[in-house]
């Protein structure tokens, strides 16, 4: 099964920077979607940031200002830059990537971002 990989999270101060990287063992060229979401103890799996196409960026609303996505169609790789983090940004963070027909959706295992002092 194919799985994406992710890599960069850890533990960080408030108001601290992170940046996570996605690992995509395939050409994400002509995907439709990229993206980032994160899952909170006890709560669902949320939409963070997201890219559709070459350039369509989107984010969720608690992030925006904050987060930026960007991707490297060379390398394969997804990444999610992290600023002024809060202890409410805590969680284990996943990368998705939809492409393919017909279109599949693919996941990673995450990697747990903690803030805290």
């Amino acid at each position: 099964q194919v799985q994406l990989e992710e890599s960069g999270g850890g533990l960080v101060q408030p108001g601290g920077i992170l940046t996570l990287s996605c690992a995509v063992p395939f050409d994400i060229f002509n995907s439709i979607s990229v993206g980032w979401y994160r899952q909170a103890p006890g709560k669902g799996r949320e939409f963070v940031a997201g890219i559709r196409g070459s350039y369509d960026t989107s984010y969720a609303d608690p992030v925006k200002g904050r987060f930026t996505i960007y991707k490297d169609i060379t390398k394969n790789t997804i990444s999610l830059r992290m600023f002024n983090l809060k202890p409410e940004d805590t969680a284990v963070y996943y990368c998705n990537v939809e492409t393919g027909v017909p279109l599949t959706s693919y996941w990673g295992q995450g990697t747990q971002v903690t803030v805290s002092s």
